[in-house]
């Protein structure tokens, strides 16, 4: 049957045009017993409202268009990742191939309004994976005294397997009667109010675009003359001029009344119904405070951005990635190769939070580090970064290298100068190490491990003795009792050799 019929087992849909509260209420029986029929056709008419469409457009089609996440399997993710980078090798995409943007965005619609939703896989000739395609709810049906779901093709009634490689069953609305928690219920009555009182409306207004004329005749006129001047206002048309004599006159009878506001009030209050069902507000949708365009995050309430997020996610990770490794790897591997895909749903403004955060957090320590460091005291940086959840990692692992110190980049020539003859003053013992890591600290900014990198291989003479033979009268060499002898003041801590 998919043979003969160019490889669709969808059949024909039918296209209901008028809707009464009375088809609202027989389609929530019917659903009630497992016949989703008739509330996924209420659905698809409503979908003609600019309104509701634009919203729920905004809800699935911009979710499905968010950054990707893919965790598990290395190379799965890459396979899955290609096509999400800025790689030039990346430009082919297998996961958004065999999960088109625009089916994931109608399966979504179906479990956001009807509550459940069902797609097929459908084999591509030369590739050794398929693709998804998203089927019309109506035709789906759901046996109480079996506990499974059917799908009525034209090859008779099919019972649906989720996950078995050709059917995907999207159930965001629960496990057991997913239609009860559907949006079909309120946003179809809400649809049905707008189309009557807007068909009401446009029956008021079209009275009213075409007035009364009333033709006024002289009291003493003939028959014949007043038939012939009304017949003359009848023919009344695009630019029509009367000559009248006195006692004939032409009016329009006009509507003073106000009752086109009735309409218009519940036109007004099914848009407002339908978008807080979809959105979970209205202020960033109908251009209230705050407004800004092209945001999902801003027009779409979080959590439920969220929860169509991870429904969906959780719909392709037991039901389309296990396909995929099914095919290409074997069934075996289904169990070994694990991949999971979410969706990044955290909106641009908390990490415009995180970035502020992490650069206030620098600057605390910063600050601190050169207020403690007189008094002899540090802060702890990895008490700090857990605090602030600060992401870190050491700097060189075990055996590394030291790298040598560029300082070329933060001093200048004066500062360079004056800190070479620092340097050369401790190694001639002049001023102790102690007292130069302070100044290296204080004058040149410089933070404890650069400075002692910078003194670690300094050799500290001790100061200047007398050689023998140096004496005054160059005789003996010994020191007399008027010379002075010079002792060795330098502190045992200051004799280093460098390495």
């Amino acid at each position: 049957m998919r043979r003969y019929n160019g490889g669709s087992l969808q059949p024909l849909p039918t296209s209901q045009t008028r809707w009464y509260l009375a088809d609202l209420e027989y389609a929530e029986r019917v659903a009630d017993s497992g016949d989703l029929g008739p509330a996924a056709r209420l659905m698809r008419s409503a979908r003609r409202d600019g309104r509701l469409s634009g919203v729920l457009s905004t809800r699935t089609g911009g979710l499905v268009r968010l950054p990707k996440h893919f965790r598990g399997d290395p190379e799965l993710v890459a396979t899955f990742e290609a096509g999400h980078t800025d790689r030039a090798d990346d430009a082919r995409s297998v996961f958004d191939e065999m999960f088109p943007p625009s089916e994931l965005a109608l399966l979504a619609a179906d479990g956001v309004l009807c509550g459940v939703g069902v797609a097929e896989f459908l084999p591509v000739v030369g590739r050794a994976y398929p693709v998804l395609c998203r089927l019309d709810p109506e035709f789906l049906f759901y046996r109480w005294n079996e506990n499974r779901w059917y799908y009525r093709s034209i090859a008779g009634a099919i019972p649906i397997t989720p996950g078995d490689g050709q059917w995907m069953l999207h159930v965001s609305g629960g496990r057991m009667s997913p239609w009860q928690n559907g949006l079909w219920r309120c946003i179809g009555r809400d649809y049905i109010r707008k189309e009557h009182a807007q068909l009401h409306k446009d029956n008021y207004e079209g009275k009213l675009a075409n007035p009364a004329r009333v033709a006024v005749s002289p009291q003493g006129a003939a028959e014949e003359q007043k038939q012939e001047w009304w017949r003359r206002v009848m023919a009344w048309g695009i630019n029509t001029c009367f000559a009248a004599t006195p006692g004939y006159d032409v009016k329009l009878v006009e509507s003073n009344g106000r009752g086109w506001e009735a309409f218009d009030t519940t036109i007004a209050e099914a848009n407002t119904d339908m978008i807080v069902a979809i959105a979970g507000q209205t202020v960033t949708v109908d251009g209230g405070a705050g407004f800004q365009n092209s945001d999902i995050h801003k027009t779409i309430r979080a959590d439920l951005i969220k929860e169509t997020a991870d429904s969906l996610a959780h719909t392709i990770n037991t039901q389309g990635i296990p396909v995929y490794v099914a095919l290409v790897y074997g069934v075996d591997d289904v169990d070994t190769r694990v991949c999971v895909m979410e969706w990044d749903v955290t909106p641009p403004k908390d990490r415009n939070s995180e970035a502020s955060s992490l650069v206030t957090t620098a600057a605390a320590i910063t600050q601190l580090t050169a207020a403690l460091n007189p008094h002899d005291l540090t802060v702890d940086v990895e008490a700090m970064a857990d605090r602030f959840a600060v992401p870190t990692k050491p700097v060189r692992e075990a055996g590394d290298t030291v790298p040598p110190v560029d300082l070329s980049a933060s001093l200048d020539g004066p500062q360079l100068t004056a800190l070479t003859e620092l340097i050369s003053n401790v190694a001639t013992g002049a001023v102790p190490k102690k007292t130069a890591l302070v100044l290296m600290q204080l004058a040149f900014n410089l933070d404890d491990v650069t400075a002692e990198r910078l003194l670690a291989p300094v050799e500290v003479k001790p100061p200047h003795a007398l050689e023998p033979g140096d004496g005054d009268d160059g005789d003996d060499g010994d020191v007399t009792d008027d010379e002075v002898e010079i002792e060795d003041t330098a502190e045992p801590d200051d004799y280093e050799v460098a390495a």
